[in-house]
């Protein structure tokens, strides 16, 4: 069961957003991943003086990498959402008087953290030569997970083992591609675990990432 740290950071003028710790673990089932968020003060959920936030994040896959469980929390907002014809969500504004439902016609869900990379990737099941692959994902983000509908295209562009003191650690290179605006970046992954993606670097690990059968 991987354990660690995650730093966050704006991809463009790289100020710092905080950290995400987290654990995830793989079962017969799927996949799980939890984690908390903490803003570059340190403070715990909510907003702070410079109006970065923290929260949470609870995500369950099942074993063909489907979202069957999702939880965030963000400044008092929270979503809950699942694969269910297409994917549908929840969203609970602070107050907790005025919550909306949402559904989408899309494959799987994704946001700022690492686990939706891991997510997609499982998801896809990509090989080394396949060719770039289409996705609908309903994106969330802070401080309030307002929805949004995006399309990405994934390819994976490499897979390269790197030796340690046991069995190799095969880490995968995708490309992925913001179909609206044209947008590329590279996402390193291996295993359960993101190495680097724009915005995203691992900082801290206590145990090598689990291998997906």
């Amino acid at each position: 069961m991987p354990r660690g740290r995650y730093s966050l950071h704006d991809p463009h003028d790289h100020t710092s957003l905080g950290e995400e710790h987290f654990h995830c673990a793989i079962g017969p089932s799927g996949w799980r991943y939890v984690s908390q968020l903490t803003t570059p003060s340190g403070s715990a959920p909510g907003a702070d003086p410079h109006g970065a936030t923290a929260g949470s994040v609870d995500l369950t896959l099942d074993e063909l990498g489907r979202p069957i469980r999702l939880e965030l929390h963000a400044a008092d907002w929270q979503v809950r959402g699942a694969a269910l014809d297409g994917v549908t969500w929840v969203r609970t504004d602070p107050t907790g008087d005025h919550a909306t439902e949402g559904n989408v016609a899309a494959h799987a869900f994704t946001g700022a953290s690492p686990a939706f990379l891991v997510a997609t990737s499982r998801l896809l099941r990509l090989e080394p030569g396949d060719p770039a692959t289409r996705v609908r994902l309903v994106a969330f983000t802070a401080p309030v997970l307002a929805p949004r509908t995006l399309d990405q295209s994934w390819a994976l562009i490499g897979r390269t083992p790197h030796g340690t003191g046991n069995s190799p650690l095969i880490v995968d290179e995708y490309q992925v591609s913001a179909l609206d605006t044209g947008e590329q970046y590279s996402v390193h992954i291996a295993g359960d675990v993101v190495l680097s993606a724009p915005g995203i670097e691992l900082d801290d690990l206590d145990t090598p990432p689990s291998t997906f059968a």
